[in-house]
């Protein structure tokens, strides 16, 4: 009995751990690492399939507010936020703004997530180069999810290694809109 009390300890232990782990890198954002300066015309110059095996050059999307969600579907925390990313999209699609979630998975698995979870911004299959090109935009860690917010002209203005809260993300969105 008593071993089993033992276990049960540290079963909570590290239980509560990685919760905290989990906290801290979800929380980060402002002092993450910034994407380097050739981020931003690496990312236009990239092509990636879409859920329907399209190519898609994302240099479509120069000109606007970007918002850059590297995600995979086993990803728990990468799937709690992309309903947030959908609303925002909604909500800020007049505005100039494009969400574009670039997933660093297989197609046969986002295909299959998108058909039971569909998004209201575009869902990219990234490829061999993908990896290196998060590394590029800050993502020193290489862990999802992984979002850079561009403004207009192409300079990052925030990147976030964890889950984005809406409200934040959302005030983000709105002052890179203020006129």
């Amino acid at each position: 009995m008593k071993q089993g009390k033992l276990w049960l300890i540290v079963a909570a232990i590290i239980a509560v751990a990685l919760g905290a782990g989990v906290h801290l890198a979800s929380n980060r954002g402002i002092g993450d690492p910034k994407p380097a300066t050739d981020a931003y015309p690496r990312l236009l110059a990239a092509t990636l399939p879409d859920i329907r095996g399209e190519l898609q050059p994302l240099a479509q999307w120069k000109g606007k507010v970007l918002v850059i969600n590297f995600w995979a579907s086993w990803c728990p925390p990468c799937r709690e936020e992309m309903p947030a990313l959908s609303r925002l999209q909604i909500k800020h699609a007049a505005n100039g703004i494009q969400i574009i979630g670039i997933a660093l998975d297989n197609a046969a698995n986002v295909v299959q997530y998108a058909k039971w979870h569909p998004t209201s911004y575009p869902l990219l299959v990234g490829d061999s180069t993908t990896t290196e090109l998060t590394r590029a935009m800050g993502n020193s860690q290489m862990a999802l999810p992984y979002t850079v917010v561009y403004d207009a002209a192409g300079t990052a203005r925030m990147t976030r290694l964890g889950l984005f809260s809406e409200d934040e993300l959302d005030s983000v969105l709105i002052s890179l809109t203020a006129k």
